[in-house]
C-alpha cells in the first residue's frame, strides 16, 4: 500500500554484502535451481531440517490448531456473506480457459487434497504446484491476478500486490529477480469452480500465502501469511509502498496503553530470544512464531491477560488490530467475523514478548476460540541484522478449532451425488 508516510530506509544500514558465496551462486540460479540445490545440498543446515520436520507434520491427519487438543466443536456455520461467486468462478473460468493441458492437470486438485497443506512462506520453491506466475504467459497471469481481485477485498487485494512488489523489490537488493520478484508465486486450485459447492485456491510464495475456502456466498481465508524484509520500497516507481505499520502501531498502542500491572501478565518473556523459553518456542525460520507453515495441528495454550480487562478504548485498540488480520476479506464477510469475535471476547487473550519502547522490536499475539493471529519483527534473513528489527515483519493468521481451509464447515455442506453415483464423503 502506498502511504503518506515517508520511507525510513533504516534498512539501508544492514545491505548484505553479494561477494559472499551465497549471493554469487543465488544471482545464476532461477526459482527450481535454488530449491533443487536446497534440496540435495541441504544448505543452510536448520533450515532444511526444519523442511524434513514439516515433511513430517504433514503426515498427521488433519485437526486444526487447538488449545490442548482438543477441538471445540460447533463454532463456525455456514452463512450467506454477500460473497460475488458468480464472478468469482467466471473469473476462475476465464482464468482455465487460457491455460494449455498441462497447465490445467497441474493447477486442478481435488478439495480435500492435502497438498492444499503444503503452502509455506520461505523464498525457497518447496512444493511446486499448479502454475507459476513469472513462468506463464501475461493474459494467463492476469487472469490468475484478476481471480484474486474478486475474491479479496480492494483493500485486502491492495496489501496482497504490495506484498508481491516489495518481494520484487527485496530481489533486485540481492540481486536474484529470478528467486524473488513480483510474480514469483503458485496458484492452484482445490475442487471444481462453482457457485452451488465448495471449492477453493492457494496462491502462496515468498512472504505470501493465501488459503481461500469458497461455498455459495462465504468464503474462509485462512491460513494466511504475510510478511516483508524491509517493509518499504523506498526508491523506484513504488516508492512509497509500505505494509504492516497499522497493524505494528496498533499493537505498540495497546501495549503501551495497559497498566504496569496488566503489561506484566501480558508479557510472557522479556527478550525476544528469551533464555526462560522452553526447547521449540523459538526457531531460526519462524522465530517467536507458533502457527506459521506445516504447524495446521498445533497446541498453542492461551498465554497473557484476556481482553475482558481492557477498556474500551483498548478493545477499540484491539478490534482495530483484528480489522487489518480481516483485510483479506469483503466488507461484509469481514463485519461477521468481527461479530462473531466479539461473542467470544471473554475467551480472547493477548500476549507480548520483547519491550515495548516505541523503537523496541515485539511479538503480540491474540487469540480466542475462534481466531488466532501473530505479529513478529524478526531478525535478517537477507539482510544482515543479527538481531530482530522493525523493517522486517511477518504476521499470519490461523482460525482455530478445525476453522482452517473451511474444514470446520465441510462437515455441514449438503453431500450430493456425484458423476459416478456416490455420495461425497468429507
Amino acid at each position: 500500500m502506498v502511504t503518506d508516510e515517508k520511507p525510513t530506509g533504516e534498512y539501508r544500514q544492514y545491505l548484505p554484502d553479494l561477494d559472499i558465496p551465497r549471493f554469487q551462486v543465488m544471482c545464476t540460479q532461477d526459482a527450481h535451481e535454488y530449491a533443487h540445490a536446497f534440496k540435495t545440498g541441504r544448505q543452510p543446515p536448520w533450515l532444511h531440517a526444519l523442511y524434513t520436520y514439516w515433511l513430517e507434520l504433514l503426515q498427521e491427519p488433519f485437526k486444526g490448531v487447538t488449545t490442548d487438543g482438543k477441538v471445540r466443536p460447533d463454532l463456525f456455520t455456514l452463512q450467506d456473506e454477500d460473497v460475488p461467486i458468480q464472478q468469482i468462478v467466471d473469473a476462475t473460468q476465464s482464468m482455465l480457459g487460457l491455460l494449455d493441458d498441462r497447465q490445467k492437470k497441474a493447477v486442478n486438485y481435488h478439495i480435500d487434497d492435502p497438498q492444499w497443506r503444503t503452502w509455506s512462506n520461505p523464498e525457497f520453491l518447496l512444493s511446486h504446484k499448479g502454475v507459476r506466475l513469472d513462468e506463464v504467459t501475461t493474459p494467463v497471469r492476469d487472469a490468475v491476478m484478476n481471480v484474486l481481485k474478486t475474491t479479496l477485498s480492494p483493500e485486502g487485494y491492495e496489501k496482497a500486490v504490495s506484498a508481491m512488489r516489495i518481494n520484487h523489490f527485496l530481489g533486485e537488493l540481492v540481486k536474484s529477480p529470478r528467486v524473488m520478484n513480483e510474480f514469483s508465486y503458485n496458484f492452484v486450485l482445490f475442487g471444481q469452480p462453482s457457485t452451488t459447492r465448495p471449492w477453493g485456491w492457494s496462491f502462496y510464495g515468498h512472504h505470501l500465502c493465501l488459503n481461500i475456502f469458497l461455498y455459495k456466498g462465504q468464503i474462509i481465508a485462512s491460513p494466511w501469511f504475510t510478511g516483508a524484509e524491509p517493509n518499504e520500497i523506498d526508491v523506484g516507481p513504488y516508492a512509497g509502498t509500505r505494509i504492516m505499520q497499522t497493524e505494528e502501531k496498533l499493537g505498540l498502542q495497546l501495549m503501551q496503553s495497559l497498566s504496569a500491572e496488566l503489561q506484566s501478565k501480558a508479557r510472557v518473556f522479556n527478550l525476544m530470544k528469551d533464555p526462560a523459553m522452553p526447547p521449540g518456542r523459538w526457531n531460526k525460520d519462524d522465530q517467536r512464531h507458533l502457527c506459521g507453515a506445516y504447524r495446521d495441528n498445533r497446541e498453542v495454550p492461551y498465554e497473557g491477560i484476556l481482553a475482558s480487562t481492557f477498556n474500551d478504548e483498548q478493545k477499540s485498540l484491539m478490534y482495530g488490530i483484528l480489522e487489518q488480520y480481516l483485510l483479506y476479506l469483503p466488507a461484509k464477510s469481514r463485519a461477521l467475523k468481527i461479530e462473531q469475535i466479539r461473542r467470544w471476547e471473554a475467551e480472547t487473550y493477548f500476549c507480548w514478548i520483547g519491550g515495548y519502547g516505541d523503537e523496541d522490536p515485539f511479538y503480540y499475539r491474540i487469540q480466542s476460540p475462534v481466531i488466532l493471529v501473530e505479529f513478529d519483527h524478526h531478525s535478517g534473513v537477507f539482510l544482515n541484522n543479527e538481531e530482530p528489527k522493525k523493517f522486517h515483519i511477518h504476521t499470519l493468521l490461523r482460525t482455530p478449532n478445525a476453522g482452517d481451509y473451511g474444514q470446520a464447515l465441510r462437515a455441514q455442506v449438503p453431500a450430493i451425488e456425484g458423476l459416478n453415483g456416490k455420495e461425497i464423503v468429507w
